[in-house]
């Protein structure tokens, strides 16, 4: 992992909410390989299967079952674990659930927030904090252009909303309250890998109906996302918290990661490579009459983290796909979901940026 300094993390007390999701499961992994000495804190295993659970993602860590909208249990855990570093993750992560539950979207998200950010000001070790929101934040704009981290918040879904509300919040706490942990957040793309396996996620949707030998249902075949593998925006995530630790006025601001621009493609781009990778007669079909408003291109520009940060992406999108549904077919040939996450992050650390 270019960049990142091992001897940062060994021993690093760190708290990871939302540690048993799909992105949080793979940073739990790293950060376990990393030596630090992490407890995670969400609301049970939000799927099944799962990669938590197949890959034994918990087995180095201390793992809390919670609700982010519970403050008091936050609160108690943060006192007796006393964590320098924090990843939040944990999120109501999906805009066509947002349509069905707005209230609780907005709660996890917006108040989970501010539950998580009072819970560490009432504690000395916090040094670290890094709130993973999305790249779906913006305000839309028309023309196409990659967002960039200075352009307004917005968003049409309550999803996206409250996410943008999530930014805010935590930029006041940067600026209400200084002199405590340094606040950072994480603008990611949209990331693609082994073991997701939630609802209503291109790529999930996909292995479900390749691996039942279905056609499978494309909602928004024209929809422009910056497609990325999981381990790209992790790396960066990591990156950024050392970068904090050393320098919490510099770094303590919005971060976008996201892929390079020849890789924000459609998603019908992504639905015809990846039934050609999986072979066997795997088609798709165009599904979009039921779809709820999306936005049609979205595409983040990754320069500042490229410049400042020193976070170089690794892995092409084609690269990244042939790595996903290899680890998902070798799943299904019986492989275990730890060896295939493991050999995955040993090979990712052995590439060269932009390698293959």
């Amino acid at each position: 992992m270019e960049g990142l300094v091992v001897s940062f993390w060994r021993g690093r007390r760190v708290l990871l909410t939302g540690h048993t999701g799909f992105k949080g499961s793979w940073l739990a992994l790293q950060l376990a390989e990393l030596g630090a000495e992490v407890v995670g804190y969400a609301n049970g295993v939000p799927t099944e299967p799962s990669l938590y659970e197949l890959a034994d993602a918990g087995r180095d860590l201390v793992s809390i079952t919670g609700d982010v909208r519970d403050a008091q249990l936050l609160r108690g855990t943060v006192a007796d674990y006393r964590p320098e570093i924090v990843f939040h993750l944990a999120a109501q992560a999906l805009v066509r659930a947002s349509y069905v539950d707005p209230p609780g979207t907005f709660a996890v998200n917006v108040l989970g927030t501010v539950n998580l950010l009072e819970a560490l000001r009432a504690v000395d070790s916090a040094r670290v904090v890094v709130n993973v929101t999305t790249d779906k934040v913006y305000a839309p704009h028309t023309g196409g252009a990659p967002y960039t981290e200075d352009e307004p918040l917005g968003g049409h879904d309550p999803y996206s909303t409250s996410k943008a509300a999530s930014e805010l919040v935590t930029a006041s706490y940067r600026v209400s309250f200084p002199g405590g942990a340094a606040l950072a957040t994480a603008r990611a793309g949209n990331v693609i890998g082994g073991g997701d396996w939630a609802e209503d996620r291109l790529l999930p949707d996909c292995i479900k109906a390749l691996r039942a030998n279905e056609a499978i249902p494309i909602r928004n075949p024209h929809a422009i996302r910056p497609w990325q593998h999981v381990l790209e925006p992790l790396c960066g995530y990591l990156l950024l918290a050392e970068r904090l630790h050393a320098n919490a006025a510099r770094f303590g601001e919005a971060w976008n990661f996201g892929p390079p621009a020849a890789d924000a493609q459609p998603v019908a781009w992504l639905a015809s490579r990846i039934v050609q990778q999986w072979g066997n007669g795997a088609t798709w079909f165009d599904a979009s009459r039921d779809a709820p408003h999306e936005s049609a291109c979205l595409k983040i520009d990754a320069s500042c983290a490229r410049m400042r940060l020193g976070w170089v992406p690794r892995l092409r999108l084609a690269n990244a796909l042939a790595w996903t549904v290899d680890w998902h077919q070798r799943l299904a040939t019986g492989e275990p979901a730890l060896t295939l996450t493991d050999q995955q992050l040993a090979r990712y650390r052995a590439l060269e940026p932009d390698g293959s």
